[in-house]
């Protein structure tokens, strides 16, 4: 119970919990930006694929 308290109390621990805050919301935002372009990627080639243009 002393860690919760030190981690939500003092400077250092406040300082953790921003950074690992900073961590994953910067995890989440490659995930979906990562995501978005692969989507983006699929539907380009499978339009090539229909048209006859992919390999």
């Amino acid at each position: 119970m002393q860690a919760l308290t030190d981690f939500l109390t003092t400077d250092y621990g406040l300082m953790s919990l921003a950074g690992l805050l900073f961590m994953f919301g910067m995890l989440g935002y490659i995930a979906w930006y990562v995501a978005q372009h692969v989507k983006q990627d699929t539907e380009r080639h499978d339009k090539d694929v229909r048209e006859g243009r992919a390999h």
